[in-house]
Parts: C-alpha cells; structure tokens; sequence
C-alpha cells in the first residue's frame, strides 16, 4: 500500500470533519491535493498542498486554514507532530508505531510488497523489440527489447493487465532479399561456387546455418526449378527459421514470453490496410496531392514533385502531411503501420505502447497522430524513445564477431556477461539517455557498480541469515511476523524501514510516467541504506544484527533485513531479474 495514499485519505477525511463540525461553510474540491514526501527529510515524513488549495473555495487564508487541518490531523494516531510551513503547507511526522506497522506489511506480503491496483486491470499493449525476421538479434537491439520488457514488467505491478507483443515485419521487400540470399546460400551449401555476395544481397554467415537447415530438410530439391519458383517458399522458411533464433536469443536473455506475434504479412492480406484507410478516407483525412520538399539535402536527391496519396496529419499538430501511397500506388511504409496499430484498437486496445530507436525521434508525431485519427481519438499511442548503447571491453570497443562481419550478436554479449547483469544495467539510466557498458567494470565489486552493490546488500542479508541460524538455530527465521519491532529504536533502523515504504510509491510514480529505471536508482538508494546500517554495526556493538544476549532484539533486526530482501527481490523482478544469496 502505498501510504501517501493513506495520508492524503486522512487528509481529505480531516476537511471533511472540519465541514461536518460546521467549522468551513463548504466542503471544497481537493482533487488537486498532494501528499508527499517533503524536499527537504528535515521537514518530516509527508507534506501536503492541501490548505493553499482548498482555502479560497473556503473562504480563508492558507494559514488559517492550514490550523484548522492540522488540529485534526493531531488527533490521529499515527501522527507524531505536525508543523506549518510557510504560508500554509502542512509537514507531518509520523510515528515509530505506524512504521513498524508498515514493516509488519512488508514481512506479510513479502515479494508481493509493492504492487499496486492503480491501473485497474487497464488493457494496456506493449509492442517492442520487433526485430526484422532477416538477421539474427544484434546488441543494436538488445537495450530498447530490454526497455520493453522492463515496462510491461513496472505496469504489470502497477495493476495494468499488459500484453506483450512482437510484431514480425515479413511484408516488405526486405523479405525478398532475404529469400534470394537464402536461395544463392542454398546452392553454395550443395557445392556450388558462388562467388562474390553481389550487392543487394545479406552478406551475413548465419544464412549458411539457413542454408544447411534447408538441405537437411529437402536435399536438393531446388536446385533444377527456376528461382522464381521457390521464391516464397525461401522467403517463409527462412524468415520463420530466423524468428525462431531469435526467440531463443530473447530468451537467452531473460526475456519474457511474447503474447501476441503479429504479421505484417497477415494483416495485410487480410484486408487491415484498406479497412484503416477506409477509416480515414471517411474523416476526410486523405487527399491526393504533392508532398512538401523533404528539408534534407540527402532526401532532395531523389525526390520529384509527383501526385500521392497524404494524410492530413497536420490537422493533428504535424508539420506536413504524409504519404500513405507512392504515385504508382504502392503503399508507404507509413500506411501498414497505420493499420497494425489500427489492428491492435479493433483488438480492445486502448492504450498502446511502443519502443522507438531515438533516430526515428521524427516518426513520433506522424504516428500518434495516425492513431488518433484511424481511432477517432478513441485511443493514445505513447512511443518511448531509447538511446543507443555503446558496447566495450574495459575501455576498449567490444570487438566484432569475426563470424558475422560488423554484426554483435547478442548471443555474443551474453557470453560475456550474466543476463541479468544486462538487464539491470540497462535500467540504470533514462532510456533517452546514452549509455556506456564496459563488460568489464560491469563486474567490478564496487560502490560504483549499481549492479554489484544492489545484490551484494542481498547477498550479504542472506550471509546474516546464515549467521542467524549457527547463533540461535535453523527455525530462526520462520516468525519473524511476530518480532517485536518496537524494539527498534535507533533512527539509522527506523530511516531504512521509512526507504523501504517508499517502495510502492516508486512503483506508481514510475508506472504513471513509463520510467522504469526509476526503481532501479530505488534499489540502489535503499542498497545503500542497508549498507550504511550493516557500516554502524561495524562500527558500534550495539547496532550489530545478531547479539546472542539480545535474542529479541536480533530477532527484530532479521525481521527488518527480511523486508530489505522481499523489497530488493520485489524491485528486481520487475526486471526480470533474479537477486542472488551469495557472492
């Protein structure tokens, strides 16, 4: 539970007291109140908005008001003082029993600790990674697939009932290509020399393990039939042959299982790419007419003023409109992404998200406003952008696989590092942000390393436990419900149980703004929380966990380390991420 939702209940109940006594002439509207954590820890647990607010619709000044709240507010048990601030703010403090209330929480719920019904069980789609089934999963893609995993996992604990989807682009010429390469691989695998790769052509070597899946399969069933001839039939095989490694790589990589695979391909023959334009020809949103001069350099090299198809997206707030159709009528790319994300709103979604390479920053604005017109505003299309990673080996570039010529495949990267090591590391700053992994300090043991620190304060929880069971036995650890937590008394214990509540106020935060390495710095802080109190024992005899003359109170110190470990388990699974017991 998250409990500035609690305070600001009892905030609104304390208003709605003053108005029962006949103390305010009116119950004002106190949708816009705030309760939260104060800028400065000084000023005590909570603060709150509510006086500077609601005083004018009650007829008095901030800080009239304000006393007025804060004499109700004193009367509940939970609250230790209360203090006004300014022209009218309200800090609250709150007391050690209502902690230990909240750590007792945490020992029941366990890693369950943190999730939320704020969502709703809202339908939520959530499409990333959607690597072309052309070429094996590289690093290039592994940041924003981890992006979106990561995601689907925050809102999945936020209450949002999400649907992980991929969405397998196998309609365009891409796929061509890719079934002339197979097709030219095919014949070498059989003995024939072919050469020089020509142009156009994909160069990789993984299509020779393409090539040799089909032999095994047909011999040389097609080596005497025209191309033309087995065209689709090495356009589908190799393309579901890719998928499928590329399923295993996201595996590989922690990734969970997708819900939905949707096919261009399928949509398209199915008629989806008409039924969306129908939609929008009926808003009168296509027009035939002349794009506007593309403003690159580069793109003015090709370009011809000739007749397209367009869609009014500048009456959604773009800067020009877009073509659906090409002059001889082939469709853009644009128009079939149209109609997948039109596919996903005739599927019951409302919301839907989708990760974006930060160099297609441009593709944002035509696209959402797409989504609003073929959905009559009916659905949101948010479209986090992610930075590149930039991949190194102790300071070094990560060298190529020599296989694969300039591609790193991520079977490559996860030979070098822990999966989860990947995953939490790629949490560890804004997705917009750029991001630097070096494989190898990535495994240094140091403050440094959020990874390292965040799962030694596991690990080294667990050591304690271990400890726990030599001093007072192997059944140690199974009440630890029925601690008596009063007992902990030192603020350095009651400021570790403060970060630990914190937790599912993160978990909103983070779902409502789609940021999900906001829980990473969490873990970290509430890491270096626990570390700082394990320092003081060191430090101090009085503050080590364990006393074998003080069974009680260590006891109760075990009980607060178990909530540290369900709220670092809770935090890492959002992640996918398994938090380790030893080091």
């Amino acid at each position: 539970m998250n409990i500035f939702t609690i305070l600001k209940k009892e905030i609104k109940n304390s208003v709605e007291s003053l108005f029962n006594q006949g103390k305010i002439g009116a119950l004002p509207n106190m949708d816009k109140i705030t309760a939260e954590p104060p800028r400065d820890a000084a000023h005590g647990d909570v603060a709150t908005n509510v006086a500077m607010v609601c005083s004018g619709q009650v007829g008095l000044k901030p800080r009239d008001f304000a006393e007025l709240i804060a004499d109700e507010l004193r009367k509940l048990d939970i609250i230790d003082s209360v203090e006004i601030a300014g022209p009218g703010f309200i800090n609250l403090r709150l007391s050690n029993a209502f902690w230990y209330a909240q750590l007792s929480n945490i020992l029941d719920e366990k890693e369950n600790y943190g999730s939320s019904d704020m969502g709703k069980g809202e339908k939520v789609n959530m499409e990333f990674c959607s690597a072309n089934p052309t070429g094996p999963l590289h690093v290039g893609h592994i940041r924003s697939t981890i992006f979106g995993d990561c995601i689907a996992g925050l809102l999945q604990k936020a209450g949002f009932d999400v649907t992980r989807e991929y969405y397998i682009n196998d309609a365009g010429a891409q796929m061509d290509k890719l079934a002339k390469s197979a097709y030219l691989r095919y014949r070498e695998a059989l003995g024939e020399d072919i050469g020089e790769i020509p142009a156009g052509y994909y160069p990789g070597d993984y299509l020779k393990d393409i090539a040799k899946a089909i032999v095994e399969k047909d011999g040389d069933k097609w080596m005497n039939v025209d191309e033309s001839e087995c065209h689709l039939y090495f356009r589908e095989l190799a393309g579901k042959l890719i998928l499928e490694e590329i399923k295993k790589d996201l595996k590989a990589a922690g990734v969970h299982d997708f819900d939905v695979f949707s096919s261009e391909l399928a949509i398209k023959n199915s008629g989806g790419i008409e039924r969306a334009l129908d939609v929008l020809k009926a808003q009168d949103l296509v027009y035939t007419g002349i794009p506007e001069k593309p403003k690159s350099a580069k793109a003015m090299e090709d370009w011809e003023p000739k007749e397209m198809l367009l869609f009014r997206s500048t009456n959604f707030g773009d800067e020009t409109d877009r073509p659906l159709a090409r002059a001889d009528g082939t469709y853009t790319y644009f128009m079939p992404d149209i109609a997948y994300q039109y596919n996903k709103f005739q599927r019951g979604f409302k919301r839907l998200i989708m990760t974006l390479g930060a160099d297609h920053a441009g593709y944002v604005k035509r696209l959402t406003s797409a989504v609003n017109a073929v959905t009559q505003g009916q659905a949101t299309l948010e479209m986090p952008l992610v930075q590149m990673v930039s991949f190194s080996k102790d300071g070094q570039p990560f060298k190529m696989s020599k296989r694969n010529g300039t591609i790193v495949l991520v079977r490559d990267l996860l030979e070098e590092v822990d999966k989860d090591v990947l995953r939490f590391f790629m949490m560890t700053r804004k997705n917009d942000s750029q991001l630097e992994f070096d494989l190898v300090k990535v495994k240094e043991q140091s403050k440094d390393n959020p990874v390292f620190y965040v799962q030694y304060a596991h690990a080294r929880a667990y050591s304690v436990f271990r400890h726990a069971k030599q001093m007072f036995g192997e059944n140690v650890l199974d009440d630890l419900q029925n601690a008596d937590l009063s007992l902990l008394k030192d603020e350095a214990e009651i400021a570790l149980i403060r970060q630990l509540v914190e937790f599912p106020r993160q978990v909103e935060t983070a779902a409502m703004v789609v940021e999900p390495h906001r829980i990473a710095y969490y873990l970290y802080d509430l890491a270096s929380g626990f570390h700082a109190l394990w320092n003081k024992g060191r430090d101090d005899v009085q503050m080590r966990f364990l006393d074998e003359t003080k069974p009680d109170l260590s006891k109760a110190r075990l009980a607060l380390i178990q909530a540290v470990c369900f709220v670092i388990a809770s935090g890492l699974g959002i992640f996918g991420v398994q938090p380790v017991k030893e080091m």
